[in-house]
């Protein structure tokens, strides 16, 4: 078991190989660190960036053995990492952080739900189907409309679809794969905002501001940050973040999706135990960023201060809008981040613009 805070030179394991972790791939190089790689495509936008990428399934045990040799520690970019790899990680002597509670938590909404209920943070009215019979009874418990979802996986949108009326429960039930679900209520609410948040090992707590996001079709479109809201509503996050993060006994950073409701409440929507979409504009509108607060967080060195030093628009940039690069590299207040995808696929995140102005 690697010892704390770990040196420059230490070796930071990433499952996944996606853009968040070649952020981290990134962020981790800055700071001295090498980065291995786990990754069932031998090409990755992580993998190109990093000093070695081992090719698997995130569950296959020889790939895992093999993270666990290269390893000082290890994390994830998303969370829908399997809960056996990082038991495996963690049998084989090896930390992992963020920590299996929070992937635990994360990949269930039902779990999820009750878990944010438990710390006293409020979300949306909630109850739990596994059968068409139950999706039923749950929509009429619920009333309609209500949002159905599948407990597990599903992102961006998907694996989730409106009830309209309670006969209709069944057949969206089936529709969704016959799986379990869960039927939440509407929120009524005015916006949606986002904290990023980190935890250091030592239990330090560091909130960004609050972020403003607009979304397309289930996908992020635009974030602006930080958000214009009043000191009461930006203490209401933070302590929604610190009850979060110190339930879970969090290491690294979290994003935490919220709705603004008109009586100046906060719900929690979801909660994704990793760096976020909506906190990429803290690369070019903080101190230090999300992905350098993480590597900070699961290394075991102090946390940065997460004050914004400019306000951001950031926009993503699905398909083939990333091929205007030229056209963003022109513009004098724009940050081009591009993923190093190989193919354009309509709605895939290719990258993101941060356009940058002076803090209000």
């Amino acid at each position: 078991m690697a010892r704390f805070p770990l040196p420059p030179g230490s070796t930071i394991g990433i499952l996944g190989g996606g853009q968040l972790g070649r952020m981290l791939a990134e962020a981790a190089s800055r700071l001295g660190f090498d980065v291995v790689v786990l990754e069932r495509d031998a090409d990755s936008p992580a993998g190109r960036v990093a000093v070695r990428t081992l090719v698997g399934a995130y569950d296959d045990p020889a790939a895992l053995k093999a993270l666990a040799e290269a390893a000082d520690v290890v994390t994830y970019e998303f969370e829908n990492v399997p809960a056996a790899s990082v038991q495996a990680l963690t049998a084989l002597g090896l930390e992992v952080a963020p920590g299996p509670k929070a992937l635990s938590v994360a990949q269930d909404r039902v779990d999820e739900k009750t878990f944010l209920n438990a710390q006293g943070v409020a979300t949306v009215a909630f109850a739990e189907a596994s059968t068409p019979a139950e999706a039923a009874a749950a929509a009429a418990r619920i009333g309609v409309p209500c949002l159905m979802k599948t407990r597990r996986e599903g992102y961006d949108g998907k694996g989730q679809r409106w009830v309209e009326h309670v006969a209709a429960a069944e057949t969206v039930f089936e529709a969704l794969g016959g799986q379990p679900v869960i039927v939440e209520a509407p929120a009524d609410f005015v916006r949606e905002l986002s904290v990023i948040a980190a935890r250091g090992r030592d239990g330090a707590i560091a909130a960004y501001p609050l972020a403003e996001n607009h979304h397309e079709g289930g996908v992020l479109r635009r974030t602006l940050a930080p958000a214009r809201v009043s000191v009461p509503l930006a203490d209401q996050a933070e302590r929604i973040a610190a009850k979060v993060l110190s339930g879970l006994d969090y290491v690294g950073v979290i994003g935490i999706e919220l709705f603004e409701l008109s009586d100046g409440r906060l719900l929690v929507n979801e909660i994704a135990p990793r760096v976020h979409n909506t906190g990429h504009w803290t690369q070019d509108g903080c101190e230090v960023d999300q992905f350098e607060q993480h590597i900070r967080a699961v290394a075991g060195w102090p946390l940065a201060r997460a004050r914004a030093v400019a306000q951001v628009e950031m926009l993503n940039l699905l398909g083939d809008e990333a091929d205007a690069w030229l056209k963003f590299a022109a513009e004098p207040e724009t940050r081009l981040h591009l993923y190093g995808k190989r193919e354009a696929k309509p709605g895939r995140k290719m990258g993101h613009i941060n356009r940058v102005k002076p803090l209000r």
